[in-house]
């Protein structure tokens, strides 16, 4: 049953008051017996009268006034203007809509709150990490220096090994910055994809080509699983994808078991193609599986800081494959190995 309008609440306590009035009244006629019955009635609908619209205009005064403006208000934090007449019509009965709007606002409110939350630990986690990252390899090319400004400078031999220490770690930076960069091109939507079609196959083996003396030096294979050595189409920016592919290969020999192996499958999925590279590396831990993609998360950081990666391949991974509207995902076990998959666009 929907909530009743002023005036329909004005009548109902006007008659309410009415009846005790009339009661009241009957009442003393019978004590007193001092009046007529025509000025019993006439009574009764005179503070029937009285009260319907006392009533009426307190309470449209002083209550429904109010509450429309708050209806208003809400109706319009929730809808914005657009220019397009997002208007509301304040004499309808919106007394229905009152508590569903202000829920509804009050909800969205605490979302936005608790995002905005997310995205401040996020802010200061992600701050954290790059002034850690950066500070790394410029603590590393200050120390060299200074010790050559000290006296070193005047041996080649440290002379030339600081300098090259120095380039290197300068190398380092540009790349971080460049990583930087490339996620933030992709977040704004800035860095154009150039979608072709081309054989997702014949551009693995080209990775695996790129990678073999890497992956030969421990021991690592890289192949094709049973039934993906063939033509495998799909539409996507060729030269990304390859981005996407080296860094899950690259990551594969990083953390995969000496003299393990590292396979990529294709599997058809009537409009999509899913990619896979598998594994039998360290694995990861379940806990860690959730945060692999953001910026600068390293599992194992003493290690994969020797390694030289910046904490950025799977954050720009996962900024590729969005682009081409699709999704990446990853399953491992600790020991066992890991396995990450992503689709593309059938061609």
């Amino acid at each position: 049953m929907k909530n009743p309008t002023p005036r329909q609440l004005a009548l109902y306590v006007a008659l309410i008051i009415a009846a005790v009035n009339f009661l009241v009244l009957i009442f003393t006629k019978l004590i007193f017996g001092n009046f007529s019955w025509l000025s019993l009635f006439v009574i009764v609908v005179l503070v029937f009268i009285t009260g319907y619209y006392l009533f009426s205009y307190a309470l449209t005064r002083f209550i429904y006034r109010k509450i429309k403006v708050i209806y208003k208000a809400i109706h319009r934090l929730k809808r914005p203007s657009n220019g397009n007449g997002n208007t509301i019509d304040l004499r309808n009965h919106i007394i229905d809509d009152v508590e569903k709007e202000v829920l509804d606002w009050a909800k969205s409110q605490k979302k936005e709150i608790d995002n905005l939350k997310e995205m401040e630990a996020y802010r200061r986690n992600f701050l954290g990490n790059i002034s850690h990252e950066l500070k790394t390899p410029i603590f590393n090319i200050q120390g060299y220096l200074y010790t050559l400004l000290d006296g070193d400078i005047d041996d080649p031999e440290l002379l030339k090994k600081y300098i090259n220490r120095s380039v290197s770690n300068a190398e380092r930076l540009n790349t971080i910055v460049q990583d930087l960069e490339r996620i933030a091109s992709l977040e704004s939507g800035e860095l154009s994809m150039d979608f072709q079609r081309f054989d997702i196959q014949v551009l693995t083996r080209e990775v695996f080509d790129d990678l073999e003396i890497k992956a030969k030096k421990r021991g690592i294979k890289l192949h094709f699983k049973e039934g993906s050595d063939r033509p495998y189409y799909v539409k996507g920016d060729r030269e990304a994808i390859r981005q996407v592919i080296t860094n899950l290969v690259s990551n594969s020999i990083k953390y995969g078991s000496d003299d393990g192996y590292t396979k990529a499958g294709f599997y058809d999925m009537e409009n999509q193609v899913l990619v896979e590279m598998t594994d039998n590396g360290i694995g990861i831990t379940e806990e860690h599986l959730p945060h692999l993609f953001e910026r600068f998360y390293r599992v194992d950081k003493g290690r994969s800081r020797d390694q030289g990666g910046t904490g950025l391949g799977l954050s720009i991974v996962k900024h590729i494959i969005e682009a081409h509207d699709q999704t990446i995902n990853v399953r491992s076990r600790e020991n066992a190995g890991s396995t990450f998959g992503f689709t593309l666009t059938k061609a």
